[in-house]
């Protein structure tokens, strides 16, 4: 019994040693994996290092909303009734959030216009929870960004642009926002796609980034970032009945913009004057054009650029800065990243024959016909929240409003007055306060400083219908 004793506490006392010499090892062993995995995660990296250039952005606006029950908050009342309605209306605070990220150490911050549009009061909240108001020094409907601006007590980090054309799909970025109101939220996916199109009731946009780092309400104006820690977008847009789809503005788009933001508080963009359309197949043949892409010159306007090159209407474009032209879209582009008073070489193809035209370009004006509009009418649509332009082709195309004169709706503003006496995009309206309008600068003569509403009569879906729409 007792050699057995021996031998089995000699057996027990050999395993408890390598146990322990294996425990020993494994104690070792385990920060170093620990802090192996940490190295090897660069999302971890960029978490802390750059998260404290992501800021929240809080808004207040005001706007009235109707306090008389159905069926009373119907156009046609408002119509007869006029301001009388004003009475069954009340104001109601209305708040939202979004996200941002600084771009310079004295506290300029780029976003969505869509975040800032129409806010009277605008805070932003840093990492370390110091708030701060600020100021928009410039916004772009058209691209939808913004720069504001804020005066902090010290330095701040910052987030360095980097460069989205040459980002290719499958590589990870993540996006850091405050989705739902949860501030400094991280999540991370890859790049699904490049040069989307989105054409949607509030978003109408070619170009995004596609990715499915999980985007929500308040990631709008956030960064996505790839594995370097510099921004190669802007997160802007999702699709609320898909998982996984997420859209970006490129950061490249935002560079070219920023300087004039900042500078004149809008963009200053190169401005052909022409109408275009893509190159189709018939018309190829039909003209002896043996490209397979480009755009045809519809409308040439007056004293443009486009006039004093020569170009004319049936003019192929099949170059632009020795540039193929790929379509419309890639044209409008190409020519709106042009400063004014640039020169741009065209590659023109009229009557089976190629020519080079040198077109110096001039400054994009605001309204879609090329007439620059009066101060009044630039005033009168941001008072009611809506974007309009001229019914050309193109658009008419894409709203489906053919044969038909008037301005059509490209954008309605969140809790404007027009969005609230029910103004959709889309819309085609035909008069303002009783007088045809054939352009969105003839609003300059029709709604005066000191009108209190406009009646607009609107076509949608072949039918037509009166709105009144308050300009308070």
């Amino acid at each position: 019994m007792s050699q057995f004793y021996v031998r089995s506490m000699g057996s027990i006392g050999k395993a408890t040693v390598a146990f322990l010499a294996l425990l020993g090892a494994l104690l070792f062993v385990f920060p170093a994996i620990a802090a192996s995995r940490q190295v090897d995660n660069p999302v971890v990296e960029i978490v802390k290092n750059f998260s404290s250039a992501v800021v929240n952005i809080d808004v207040e606006a005001v706007s009235r909303r109707s306090a008389a029950p159905m069926p009373f908050d119907d156009p046609l009342f408002k119509h007869f009734f006029g301001d009388d309605f004003n009475k069954f209306s009340r104001s109601v605070p209305m708040k939202g959030r979004g996200s941002g990220f600084i771009v310079s150490k004295e506290g300029q911050i780029l976003t969505n216009n869509h975040v800032v549009a129409g806010a009277e009061k605008i805070t932003v909240t840093l990492s370390d929870g110091k708030t701060y108001p600020a100021e928009v020094l410039g916004k772009d409907p058209t691209f939808d960004l913004a720069v504001i601006k804020i005066k902090p007590d010290k330095d701040l980090n910052v987030l360095d642009l980097g460069d989205s054309d040459t980002i290719d799909v499958g590589e990870w970025v993540v996006a850091i926002g405050n989705p739902y109101g949860l501030e400094h939220t991280v999540t991370v996916g890859v790049i699904s796609a490049k040069n989307r199109s989105i054409h949607a009731q509030s978003v109408n946009f070619d170009g995004f980034l596609q990715t499915d780092a999980a985007i929500n309400p308040g990631n709008s104006g956030g960064p996505l970032i790839d594995m370097d820690g510099k921004v190669v977008g802007i997160n802007t847009a999702i699709l609320p009945y898909a998982q996984g789809l997420g859209f970006a503005i490129p950061v490249n788009m935002a560079k070219q913009i920023m300087s004039d933001l900042v500078s004149y508080g809008k963009v200053k963009r190169g401005w052909l004057g022409i109408s275009v359309q893509n190159l189709s197949k018939e018309f190829a043949e039909a003209y002896g054009v043996k490209e397979e892409a480009g755009v045809i010159v519809g409308d040439v306007f007056k004293d443009s650029a486009a006039e004093r090159a020569g170009l004319q209407r049936g003019d192929v474009i099949t170059e632009v800065g020795g540039e193929k032209v790929k379509d419309v879209q890639w044209f409008v582009n190409k020519i709106r990243s042009l400063s004014p008073d640039a020169s741009v070489k065209l590659k023109v193809i009229r009557g089976g024959k190629e020519s080079t035209l040198t077109a110096k370009l001039a400054e994009r004006p605001d309204t879609e016909d090329g007439s620059l509009p009066s101060q009044e009418s630039e005033n009168a649509f941001e008072k009611i929240g809506l974007t309009v332009a001229k019914l050309t082709p193109d658009i008419a195309r894409r709203y489906k409003i053919e044969g038909r004169d008037g301005v059509v709706v490209t954008g309605v503003a969140q809790s404007s007055p027009a969005q609230f006496a029910g103004v959709r995009e889309g819309d085609l309206i035909l008069e303002a306060n009783g007088k045809k309008l054939t352009s969105s600068s003839a609003m300059g003569s029709i709604i005066k400083s000191d009108s209190k509403s406009v009646v607009l009569l609107i076509e949608r879906d072949g039918k037509t219908f009166f709105t009144s729409i308050s300009i308070e």
